[in-house]
């Protein structure tokens, strides 16, 4: 009997562009040219498909990611069929864009289903390198931008965005069944992993949340030279980037104990203040430890 071929969920172009828009961490692709934005919509698509199958019961996650590996493959050596590959397989030969960067945001969604709670910062940080790392790379990438200095920027800064955007879900990620922030943190804070799985504001896991929300914000810190190693007005889209991810645990901190019972999301009026400060801040110093 012939094996049944796995469905991979469909996404319009419209679908794709709405998704996009109600990230927290806004693109600002009105600085873009219309070829750097067809790409990035490619990238995004691909990007936002596998995290779906990943995080959203959308079926038998595992074999879906199999079958997006399959379809990335006929990128490289054939046809693909589903739309998301289909308008990534055109950005792929343009920009030469390697199979490596593809591969590690499949291995982090399947690492997900399998892998749900952390037990140190290096295992995070190892998770971070195929589900963050690989984004802010492959933007690069589509510029032709692989030195070290920047690549070692942008890493940086994928992971605090990444870090951020864990923070500001717990409580999401709690009703998953999973736990990001490392047992080594709460540990040091005097927290079981039954206290921080309640999901009650107690004093210790306010304080590991806090520690957690301080390493988000050094990495994107680190990585703020960045917005000075790209060029033209991808230097203005760098630090709204980076000052998106600060307003971004800024919002855990000020959401107080409801951030354990619901996503502390900035609002639009917190987005369009990032975006007008980035337009002058890419030129300055990294931002304040206290932002």
């Amino acid at each position: 009997m012939a094996a049944t071929r796995v469905t991979l969920p469909d996404y319009s172009a419209g679908e794709l562009e709405s998704a996009r828009r109600r990230e927290n961490f806004p693109i600002a692709a009105w600085l873009l040219r219309p070829g750097r934005r067809e790409a990035r919509a490619a990238i995004y698509g691909f990007c936002r498909l596998v995290d779906d199958i990943g995080d959203e019961g959308l079926g038998d996650a595992t074999a879906q990611l199999d079958r997006c590996r399959e379809e990335l493959e006929a990128c490289y050596n054939g046809q693909p069929q589903h739309p998301v590959f289909l308008r990534l397989q055109p950005v792929i030969r343009r920009h030469r864009l390697e199979r490596g960067y593809f591969l590690r945001l499949i291995q982090a969604n399947l690492q997900d289903q399998e892998f749900v709670r952390y037990a140190t910062w290096e295992q995070l940080d190892t998770y971070c390198t195929l589900s963050a790392t690989p984004v802010g790379q492959l933007v690069l990438a589509l510029e032709g931008i692989t030195d070290e200095a920047p690549v070692s920027h942008s890493d940086s800064v994928c992971t605090g965005l990444q870090l951020a955007n864990m923070w500001q879900d717990i409580t999401s990620d709690r009703l998953r069944g999973r736990r990001y922030l490392p047992l080594e943190v709460l540990t040091a804070h005097g927290v079981s992993e039954e206290e921080w799985e309640s999901g009650r504001p107690t004093p210790g896991n306010r304080a590991a949340l806090l520690h957690a929300v301080g390493r988000a914000r050094r990495l994107l810190r680190e990585g703020w030279p960045l917005a000075r190693e790209v060029p033209g007005l991808m230097r203005v889209e760098m630090a709204t980037f980076i000052l998106a991810g600060l307003a971004a645990t800024d919002a855990v901190v000020a959401a107080g104990d409801l951030v354990f019972v619901q996503k502390a999301a900035l609002v639009r009026r917190q987005r369009r203040a990032t975006l007008v400060r980035s337009l002058f801040a890419w030129r300055g110093v990294e931002p304040s430890p206290g932002r």
